[in-house]
């Protein structure tokens, strides 16, 4: 059996978005607890186009510009590449202002429809994630590293890369890879450096995936379409939400609700999404199944989701008795998770993929 997984870099145009509009969720949360945030973000060149509601106490002063260059920063953008963040053009259409009165009350109830899954598998080495996710998120954070640690390559801050994971023999059956490289530099190193950072990744996940084999695949390709220097916003546009399967469990695991990144944590699908993954893990942890995907869904008016199904394999799970066991309001999501800082980064990572984030840690 085959599985598929991919993931992007920092600098790619839709994970840009999702920096940003996490940045100002962010942003309004350290102004108030109960801030309400639904934000859109679009890229193209340098337009940045800025969209949705930001409510809370001193909503107006938020650097919305300033945070959307600070991502095209931290994301790798500047001198060398394009678009520089002091030369973006910053367009936005927010509702900006307090939250109105009663509101911060009401945050609790939901303001929407939503159906959200959440999965879990009995991998503790790769944070109960597919090993195929969990290996395209690593091996990414290797190829970024790429540009700080060999300059004479010439990397920019998009790229993306792709695998097929055989998981019966737990190995690596193709890789692609696609990476951001000024015109003049040297190809030949870059599928050199990938093939060495692919094979220390695959040898550091030897112990997370028992049975993992470490020889790379036939099927190797670095920037397979020629060369790639035209990228990010210059080279496509990008658009926040669009990477859900990413910010999810991969293809495999089919997915629920909405995006996540701009959305605060007393929004039904972020929420949704955090509570269904500690679902679906507790289940797993327990020992009560191998694996679970917990589905999960709300109304408008709702104060609490509902379970729809417990799948666990061969197991038969209690859908009441998970539901007492684990707080599934709107108000545990909003209340515990509001102000976690690092939303840029997360946005960037995964939601997921490290056992430090707080909806990540299961007490029994």
């Amino acid at each position: 059996m085959l599985y598929a997984a991919e993931y992007v870099l920092p600098g790619h145009p839709d994970k840009l978005c999702d920096a940003i509009a996490d940045s100002l969720v962010e942003a309004a949360a350290r102004l108030e607890k109960r801030a309400l945030c639904g934000i859109e973000v679009a890229v193209h060149r340098a337009s940045v186009f800025i969209t949705g509601r930001i409510a809370c106490s001193g909503a107006k002063k938020i650097p919305v510009a300033e945070s959307a260059r600070e991502c095209y920063r931290t994301a790798g953008y500047g001198p060398e590449w394009q678009p520089r963040p002091e030369e973006l053009e910053v367009q936005t259409n927010l509702c900006l202002g307090p939250l109105l009165p009663g509101e911060p009350g009401f945050r609790e109830v939901s303001d929407d429809q939503s159906i959200i899954t959440g999965y879990a598998v009995d991998s503790p080495g790769t944070n109960w994630l597919p090993p195929e996710h969990w290996l395209a998120s690593r091996l990414a954070r290797r190829l970024e590293a790429l540009r700080e640690e060999c300059p004479e390559l010439r990397l920019g801050p998009d790229g993306k890369l792709a695998i097929l994971f055989d998981d019966e023999v737990k190995t690596i059956s193709c890789f692609t890879a696609s990476l951001q490289q000024s015109i003049g530099a040297d190809e030949i190193d870059l599928n050199r450096a990938v093939r060495r950072c692919v094979t220390a990744e695959l040898q550091a996940q030897a112990q997370a995936i028992p049975g993992l084999r470490q020889e790379l695949p036939a099927s190797f390709h670095v920037n397979g379409a020629g060369n790639f220097e035209v990228g990010g916003p210059e080279g496509d546009n990008g658009l926040s939400g669009k990477k859900l399967v990413v910010d999810a469990y991969g293809p495999r695991v089919p997915i629920g609700g909405g995006a996540l990144s701009g959305k605060d944590f007393f929004k039904a699908d972020r929420a949704g999404a955090v509570l269904a993954r500690r679902l679906a893990k507790a289940v797993v942890m327990s020992g009560a199944a191998t694996e679970c995907t917990a589905t999960l869904a709300i109304a408008p008016g709702d104060r609490e989701f509902r379970v729809v199904s417990l799948a666990g394999g061969q197991a038969i799970l209690d859908t009441l008795r998970w539901t007492r066991l684990i707080d599934l309001s709107m108000a545990s999501s909003g209340e515990s998770f509001a102000q976690m800082p690092g939303l840029a980064g997360l946005a960037r990572y995964g939601h997921f993929t490290s056992p430090d984030h707080p909806w990540e840690r299961i007490a029994f």
